[in-house]
């Protein structure tokens, strides 16, 4: 397969101060269009309650703002698992507040329920606080449900479930409407997390932090519709997995030697990844990079490797 040219780094502009966006009185226009009067008269069919409706400050877009009975509320369905530990905590605070002051995000469904792409750990503090109602931003446009990465503030995601979150999403995707991945890149924000996704459903203790700065070289956003490239991340995925196995029988053996490193399997994957002083404009073919590495990894003679030479791999060991 031939490597996909990689884009040049956009500058980063800094606008000028008050150049941008709505004045506040912009944003609070007393006019909303038809499209929001509907939703709002949707909202409270559905129990809730319109607080108001406004501009978005920055690019514009109408959304309202409402009470929403607690129990029509739902997390959607393809993002991370709940922390009980940051539920927990999360729960005491507001307790010892006694008040609720950051809205959650959510779309409409046609049944009347609300997903929210953001704010899955709120409404479960809110739920063990027996609370009835929870305040929340409607965003009329559905697909905002699905740019959860971009939205989620609550907690830190990390690499795994930054990883699961993007291959549910993409499932997802696949049956509504599915278009070409890379038009979905904003969603999935990096290709590297829909090959890692399916590697932590097989093994959630996968080491992905080992390989992903390899992935992130060599991954692009695939021109095939997410079914078909949903395919192909498979097979990436089987490739990685055995790859990991023999790099696993390559700690074992370090082990045996006596090493107790964290870093041995980061030593590893370093010592067989081909493209690691490489410098160039297109990112390397994905199958030749990972074949050679698997092939290097099989002929690892372990017996020969120093302590020292571990000692230099440095960096943090694996998140995972």
């Amino acid at each position: 397969m031939a490597a996909t040219p990689r884009k040049p780094r956009k500058k980063r502009v800094i606008a000028e101060q008050s150049s941008r966006g709505l004045t506040a009185r912009q944003v609070a226009d007393a006019d909303p269009p038809a499209a929001i009067r509907t939703l709002a008269a949707a909202i409270e069919g559905d129990g809730g309650q319109v607080i108001g409706s406004y501009r978005d400050p920055l690019g514009g877009a109408w959304q309202c703002l409402a009470a929403l009975p607690l129990a029509k509320v739902a997390p959607t369905p393809f993002q991370r698992d709940l922390s009980e530990a940051h539920v927990k905590r999360l729960t005491n605070r507001l307790e010892e507040v006694g008040r609720y002051l950051d809205p959650i995000i959510v779309v409409r469904n046609d049944d009347g329920s609300y997903w929210t792409p953001n704010g899955n750990h709120r409404r479960a503090s809110m739920t063990n606080l027996g609370a009835r109602s929870i305040v929340a931003l409607v965003v009329p446009e559905r697909e905002i449900a699905f740019k959860i990465l971009a939205l989620n503030t609550e907690k830190a995601h990390n690499l795994r479930e930054k990883a699961l979150e993007v291959i549910r999403m993409a499932r997802e995707l696949a049956q509504l409407e599915p278009r070409a991945e890379k038009d979905y890149a904003l969603e999935f924000e990096e290709p590297a997390f829909l090959t890692l996704g399916l590697c932590y459903e097989r093994n959630g203790r996968f080491a992905g932090g080992a390989y992903n700065p390899v992935l992130k070289r060599c991954e692009t956003f695939l021109p095939a519709k997410l079914p078909a490239a949903l395919e192909q991340r498979a097979r990436r995925a089987e490739k990685l997995i055995e790859l990991d196995q023999a790099v696993a029988e390559r700690v074992a053996e370090l082990k045996a030697r006596g090493f107790s490193s964290p870093y041995l399997k980061a030593f590893v994957v370093a010592r067989v990844n081909p493209i690691r002083f490489q410098r160039s404009a297109t990112a390397p073919d994905w199958d030749d990079t990972f074949d050679r590495m698997l092939a290097a990894v099989r002929k690892l003679d372990t017996a020969r490797v120093k302590a020292d030479q571990i000692a230099a791999t440095g960096g943090a060991p694996s998140e995972d």
